[in-house]
């Protein structure tokens, strides 16, 4: 299948599925740049799932027939579907000791959600994101010296989202009526503690931008969404996911600063030593900007945020915005976003200090700017 939608795709002509590429009209290849070679084919759910045995050798064999065809492309090894696994961290040592020659990545997924009915644990939860993280990492850089390669492996993290409130919901539903149009599936609506949860992902992603070169949120309207649209015509509206999602797709461009972060913290019931302070910094060079993506965890109580920019000049504050709320459950609907980002006052900023306060349970994005 994969050959097929290849030939389709990136070949100009002379094959079956290139040749009904231009019978449909698109006379040039589209030139796709990056392919997976399958997706979470350690999952017993997919149809072809294989072992990694299996899976290492023909997506091994396969990348290499598609860079004979074009050598311009990026190839992506499926991962483990979700750190949970049984097979995990084996799968990736397994399919990687045949693909890491061949491929440019390994991807990742990761879905997290308020299960157990506890806030202060799931606000916690993007620690399980973090070592996964390394996890990955770890046993990229062991095959890299099995190996004894040059090369260093690149990570996908082609799926991430926050997603519980609707699983299961729809398999009754589609089970009575399989043949609806446009049925509405795995439709969350996303609280106030979602958006903290999914901001401290966020800022997961952008501290490991060193092996991350690949991120993309699942997905984007309608389906575990930060858009949402009504049928026939109705209303759009924004999730409370949205805005942590278009402040980090806006700002959160450039180079990942590495930050020293000091921080109170509490124990949960899954974690300990939970820094209520989760935070990430981007240098935007062109733009003489520095955009510093902040979530405070605790539930009740303002958090003082003190800043130095080590090696900077000094840098003007352009703004401190902050999107909370009394009620962590609380959500947005059709004509009515309750929870968006607010301006907050500045309580201090000189040279290349400044201090702010952050509200209980917010999401916060401080946008700097080099003074003139």
């Amino acid at each position: 299948m994969v050959g097929h939608i290849f030939g389709y795709c990136n070949i100009a002509g002379g094959t079956q599925y290139a040749d009904m590429r231009r019978s449909h009209g698109v006379e040039q290849p589209y030139r796709i740049k990056t392919w997976c070679l399958g997706n979470e084919m350690d999952g017993e759910w997919q149809i072809g799932h294989k072992t990694a045995q299996e899976y290492g050798r023909l997506a091994c064999e396969t990348a290499r027939a598609m860079r004979r065809i074009d050598e311009r492309i990026e190839l992506v090894s499926s991962g483990s579907s979700y750190p949970e696994m049984t097979t995990f961290p084996q799968w990736e040592a397994v399919t990687l000791g045949h693909t890491y020659d061949e491929v440019d990545y390994v991807s990742l997924h990761q879905y997290l959600g308020d299960t157990t009915n506890d806030t202060m644990d799931y606000l916690a939860k993007s620690i399980t994101m973090d070592r996964f993280i390394r996890s990955v990492v770890s046993t990229c850089d062991y095959v890299k010296a099995q190996k004894r390669s040059g090369k260093t492996m690149m990570l996908s993290f082609d799926e991430w989202n926050i997603w519980y409130h609707s699983v299961g919901s729809d398999d009754e539903e589609m089970r009575q009526r399989p043949w609806q149009k446009a049925p509405g599936i795995v439709e969350d609506i996303y609280t106030m503690a979602d958006a903290l949860v999914f901001g401290t992902m966020a800022i997961t992603l952008l501290n490991h931008a060193d092996r991350i070169k690949i991120a993309c949120l699942a997905q984007l309207v309608n389906v575990i969404a930060p858009v949402m649209t009504q049928k026939n015509g109705g209303a759009l509206w924004r999730q409370t996911i949205y805005w942590p999602f278009a402040q980090f797709a806006r700002w959160g461009r450039g180079t990942v600063l590495q930050g020293m972060a000091r921080s109170p913290a509490y124990d949960s019931k899954s974690f300990a030593r939970v820094p209520y302070l989760e935070s990430a910094a981007v240098l935007d060079e062109d733009e003489d900007q520095i955009t510093i993506f902040a979530v405070n965890r605790h539930p009740d109580t303002e958090l003082t945020m003190e800043c130095r920019l080590l090696d900077f000049q000094p840098f003007e504050l352009l703004e401190h915005s902050a999107m909370f709320d009394d009620d962590l459950n609380a959500t947005n609907g059709p004509g009515c976003e309750r929870i968006r980002p607010r301006q907050m006052p500045v309580s201090f900023a000189r040279g290349n200090q400044f201090s702010l306060a952050l509200p209980p349970a917010s999401w916060n994005v401080v946008r700097l700017k080099k003074a003139r």
